[in-house]
């Protein structure tokens, strides 16, 4: 089966729990929905024991790009592979660890997915200001868009399943909003990208993370400490 979850920011106990909980094997999938937490510094200070304790699982883990983290293809310990019939970015030493490349469709389970991942940081300018990691590369470059287009293209823009980080604009949960943040400094390029393609796209169900909430609003659904599986729970 596959689970869709959301951001774990590198606390892989909840994975674990989860995985132990519901005997998981290497037959399921789980899906972070972007902020996974497992390139955030990089090299081995604290990556690597996190990448350790979700992969000796042995269940697949799928995790779309977030904002807080590295991009895999900019690390030299990544290589990509097919993996149902998309290209992912893995590492040798972490097999069941899967990073999704941004305009990838999956035939997963006989299920189409496509991978849109990357967001803004609000926080960006406190992170900046503190000393704290910020990932210029952390949304959508014009290059990964016209990939999503090539690949929406050549399946006539019908997939069963969207995964992404953000949301479309018009679902945008402003109830989440951060009262310290001046909103009038967020880009949401990528969230009003998103709406373009929502608009035109044929779909069965979009999945996000990124706004720390659980909540459905038509065929999308946040996703953030449930472990949504839609032959069980929806």
């Amino acid at each position: 089966m596959i689970y869709y979850t959301g951001d774990i920011h590198g606390e892989t106990r909840f994975i674990k729990h989860f995985i132990l909980l519901n005997y998981l094997t290497e037959n399921d999938l789980i899906v972070i929905l972007g902020d996974a937490g497992l390139n955030y510094y990089g090299n081995d200070k604290g990556d690597s024991g996190r990448k350790r304790n979700l992969n000796k699982w042995n269940v697949p883990i799928l995790c779309v790009h977030g904002n807080h983290e590295m991009r895999p293809e900019s690390l030299a310990t990544y290589s990509e592979k097919e993996w149902n019939g998309g290209t992912v970015y893995y590492e040798e030493e972490f097999p069941n660890i899967l990073f999704a490349k941004d305009g990838e469709i999956y035939n997963i389970d006989g299920i189409s997915h496509i991978a849109l991942g990357g967001a803004y940081s609000v926080d960006k300018f406190y992170r900046l200001e503190n000393g704290i990691k910020w990932f210029p590369d952390e949304q959508p470059s014009d290059e990964i868009k016209d990939r999503v287009k090539s690949k929406l293209d050549s399946v006539n823009w019908k997939v069963d399943v969207v995964l992404s980080h953000t949301c479309p604009f018009k679902y945008t949960p402003t109830e989440t909003f951060l009262s310290f943040v001046d909103q009038s400094t967020v880009d949401t390029s990528t969230e009003h990208w998103l709406d373009d393609i929502e608009d035109k796209l044929d779909y069965g169900k979009w999945y996000c993370g990124h706004w720390h909430i659980d909540k459905s609003i038509d065929k999308l659904r946040f996703v953030m400490d449930d472990f949504v599986c839609p032959n069980q729970y929806e």
